[in-house]
């Protein structure tokens, strides 16, 4: 067993990426259904961010779960270093990739160990590396939950309705705002796989990028308005969100959905009128899923783009980058 103490980034207080703070604190004990994992990469994803900023009641939640000094994260990818007595399936020294304990704040990942769900947990695709790993369950499990099967039955914080993923086939059109991010980029590939016409909205940079993932159109928005350019779409599956996501209906035909990933600003009487869904889905962990998401990261029928990586005490500088936008794939952070 390792030694009593490891390194953690930890929050003290909200607020940019500075309060991010790399600390020594006790390793912890897997509890009744857990493995401790020795992390070898975390993944970054958004509601890191907004835990640092000040967030600390998940949507659908009564009140905070979050007390300071906490450690922030979700993803990782590491090897199971222990397993609690309960624990069937896994064994020390099996390689394993997960989504922890979302949704909610207390993934605690930004570390070099982490005590972990088995159920969040799947075995690392042989095929890739630590770090490509990390970079997949949030994204890759949101862009399943939205377009392939939601895997569970728990009510959404955001609609009444339960989401219901659209049929993707060679005759259905999906437009993918935000096709470069970490969601974006899973939900271009998966639709592809499906057998789906792909249009892809983000900004030029992203082109090749985004060509060489199988997108059918591309459309830079810095140049052109969507909306203006593209009718008689099946599916908008918008990673953007906010006020501005509602122009995108306009490129539905009738019977189409518009999924947001963010909740957006709709009005119920314009999408009557216009005669499509709008649908969301709240991410959740779900260590089955991940494994068949594994098997088509294996195979190489997806991948996962790394934007770029930074060590786990440059937490900070990782954060920045989140910061000045314009990511492709994702952000890692690798743990020695």
């Amino acid at each position: 067993m390792p030694t009593h103490t490891m390194r953690a980034i930890r929050l003290h207080e909200h607020g940019g990426p500075a309060v991010l703070r790399y600390d020594e604190v006790p390793i912890p004990d897997p509890g009744p259904g857990e493995v401790l994992v020795r992390v070898h990469a975390v993944g970054i994803n958004p509601p890191d961010r907004y835990l640092r900023d000040g967030l600390t009641r998940m949507p659908g939640e009564a009140e905070s779960t979050v007390s300071l000094p906490v450690i922030p994260g979700t993803d990782v990818s590491g090897v199971v270093e222990a397993v609690a007595a309960d624990v069937e399936g896994l064994a020390v020294g099996d390689e394993v990739f997960g989504l922890l304990r979302f949704p909610g704040f207390d993934g605690r990942a930004y570390a070099e160990y982490v005590a972990a769900p088995a159920s969040d947990l799947a075995r690392k695709p042989a095929g890739i590396d630590h770090v490509h790993a990390a970079g997949a369950p949030m994204a890759g499990l949101t862009a399943w939950q939205f377009l392939i099967e939601v895997g569970h039955d728990l009510p959404s914080p955001f609609q009444e309705a339960r989401h219901r993923p659209t049929a993707l086939d060679a005759d259905t059109t999906v437009l993918i705002n935000g096709a470069a991010g970490g969601v974006g980029h899973f939900a271009l590939q998966l639709a592809k796989w499906k057998g789906a016409r792909v249009i892809a909205v983000a900004s030029g940079a992203h082109e090749s990028f985004l060509s060489e993932l199988g997108a059918d159109q591309f459309i830079d928005y810095t140049k052109s308005r969507p909306e203006e350019l593209v009718h008689d779409v099946d599916l908008v599956l918008d990673t953007v969100g906010g006020p501005e996501s509602k122009r995108f209906l306009r490129t539905l035909k009738r019977g189409g959905a518009q999924f947001p990933v963010l909740p957006g600003d709709f009005d119920e009487e314009e999408t009557a009128k216009l005669g499509v869904t709008v649908s969301s889905a709240q991410v959740r962990s779900n260590g089955a899923q991940l494994a068949e998401l594994g098997r088509l990261l294996d195979a190489g029928t997806v991948r996962v783009a790394i934007d770029s990586t930074f060590p786990l005490a440059d937490a900070q500088a990782a954060h920045e980058r989140v910061g000045r936008g314009h990511i492709q794939g994702k952000i890692v952070l690798t743990v020695a």
